[in-house]
């Protein structure tokens, strides 16, 4: 995909806060003193990756590519940073080095990834970036940056998704609990991405394209004392045009189904029934309402009830009912069955599929225990839990040179999952006789890609007796070249493409890898070359101890 000069597609949608600033200082005091060292000419080779995957789980979804992507076409040092970094570095600074920097292009970068949308798992790298080294140092932090939270809310929302189920709709409502406004646009694009099915955020909306729901809060209902608040009491029929009173009605309605719903229609409150009808009066075709304000059983369902049953007679469908606390199982079977009776003492069939949205600091374990308890929701919205990620905060990507000037580069720790593997590398999935995925294989990266019907030795990385021979029906290539000479090299998919591949690759992994209880750890493995190459660098470069 040739983009030349027209990098208009890095600008679509982009969010302008990501530049080159969007960064740590001590990014910009390495490029300085890689520069004052002559190295302006190194190649290096970094891996972005992470080493446990989140939630107490097996699996993550990779996303932040494109944004990553936008970030490389975009790439420049315009004349008020350079202005601002002259007066934020050191004095002995030589001027030559913002001319330099002035200068900087992403033509000579190159990046190797995952496919956005897979599910991905420790140690593989999500992306691999060659090219100049002050170049690529300076790209870490705003990578990390824009992979870091796509990636733990998006893997978020997917887990929702699973322990919802396929026919239940999920609306992310975390707006007002995110933190701030960019990981609130963040969290509806990759919650989106993760499964679920639209946001209250207006703003993403209009930016993403994703689907919009919302209804009104509690205050809309207390801000009505009683029926005589209502100016206005009717509304046309929907085909006839005949105005009709329908407060009136609702209240015709009220005291006739108050017995059926096993309520007192003197304990219903007035002014939530005027709240109601005005509501409905303004969307008749979009009546969505909040009926936990004052009490479910004894007020907001009965005055629900009899405003939808006024509607209906004047053409129109209400959608449902939303519930914001208490005993949310119980509470949605007493509304489905109160749907279920007045849809057969009317004959109205289509009342008793009315939607039943519940919110309320909904978390993971909330619908695995609603699940349980049988509940009648069709809906969930959710926020806190989902766009703070309040189970886990961080995924924890890291970026690490491998490779330098063609040498290969190792990082050494007491701590054996943060030693780096050194190198370029390349990584495939290996799929088994059911089609599931068997194990991630990394090797080095002139080894020849391992081949369908021939086995492989796949090895752990650090244990040596782990070990096992894979004979693969399927071999697939997991990083693809999306950046080189300055341009794309590969169209970029759609926000809804994006989302599929999140589904697509979550069936590839067996059920025990995905559940939410102990979950089975899913195999990365290095090839038997990679092992061996591994543990010598490691051997060349540990320090010898001396007894005394």
């Amino acid at each position: 995909m040739s983009n030349d000069k027209d990098k208009s597609w890095c600008k679509s949608r982009q969010n302008g806060v990501v530049q080159p600033l969007l960064t740590d200082l001590y990014q910009i005091t390495m490029a300085y003193a890689y520069w004052k060292s002559g190295k302006m000419h190194d190649y290096g080779v970094f891996d972005l990756f992470f080493r446990k995957n989140p939630f107490h789980g097996e699996f993550t979804v990779f996303a932040g590519l494109e944004e990553c992507l936008k970030f490389l076409g975009s790439f420049h040092y315009s004349d008020s940073d350079i202005d601002y970094l002259r007066t934020t570095m050191p004095d002995c600074v030589e001027p030559e080095f913002f001319e330099y920097l002035k200068n900087l292009t992403t033509d000579d970068v190159s990046l190797y990834a995952i496919e956005e949308g897979s599910i991905v798992f420790p140690r593989v790298p999500l992306l691999r970036v060659e090219g100049p080294l002050i170049i690529i140092q300076l790209l870490e932090t705003t990578f990390l940056t824009l992979v870091n939270y796509a990636s733990l809310v998006a893997t978020n929302a997917s887990r929702y998704r699973m322990v919802a189920g396929k026919n239940v709709t999920l609306m992310e409502f975390g707006l007002r609990r995110a933190q701030g406004p960019d990981g609130g646009l963040s969290a509806s694009k990759y919650s989106y991405i993760g499964g679920f099915d639209g946001t209250s955020n207006v703003l993403a909306g209009k930016l993403f394209a994703i689907p919009v729901y919302g209804t009104h809060a509690h205050a809309y209902i207390t801000s009505f004392n009683g029926k005589d608040d209502l100016q206005n009491r009717t509304l046309a029929h929907k085909e006839t045009g005949q105005m009709k009173d329908l407060l009136a009605a609702s209240c015709k309605y009220r005291k006739n189904i108050a017995a059926d719903l096993e309520a007192l229609e003197l304990e219903a409150s007035d002014g939530e029934l005027a709240a109601l009808v005005s509501y409905a009066i303004a969307f008749p075709d979009g009546f969505m309402a909040l009926v936990d304000t004052y009490d479910v059983k004894r007020s907001g369902l009965l005055n629900f009830c009899a405003v939808a049953l006024a509607l209906n007679d004047l053409g129109y469908r209400a959608i449902g009912i939303r519930i914001d606390s208490g005993d949310l199982a119980y509470l949605s079977q007493e509304a489905r069955e109160s749907f279920e009776k007045i849809a057969e003492k009317y004959n109205i069939p289509w009342f008793a599929q009315m939607t039943i949205v519940a919110s309320n600091d909904i978390n993971e374990e909330t619908i695995i225990s609603l699940n349980e308890q049988n509940h009648k929701i069709n809906s969930f919205g959710i926020g806190t839990h989902l766009v703070t990620c309040q189970r886990q905060p961080a995924l924890g990507c890291v970026y690490k040179m491998v490779e330098i000037n063609k040498l290969p580069r190792i990082k050494l720790s007491q701590e054996v999952d943060k030693v780096t593997m050194p190198g370029r590398k390349n990584a495939f999935r290996l799929y088994g006789a059911d089609g599931h995925a068997l194990v991630d294989l990394l090797q080095r990266y002139d080894e020849d890609t391992p081949q369908v019907g021939q086995k492989v030795l796949c090895r752990h990385p650090f244990q040596e007796s782990k070990r096992a021979y894979v004979t693969p029906t399927r071999v697939e290539v997991l990083h693809k070249l999306y950046w080189k000479d300055g341009k794309l090299c590969r169209p970029l998919p759609t926000l809804q493409e994006t989302r599929q591949r999140v589904q697509e690759s979550l069936k590839t992994l067996r059920s025990d890898h995905k559940r939410s209880l102990n979950p089975t750890p899913y195999k990365v493995a290095v090839s038997d070359k990679l092992y061996h190459f591994i543990h010598d660098l490691w051997l060349q470069n540990a320090p010898i101890g001396q007894l005394s």
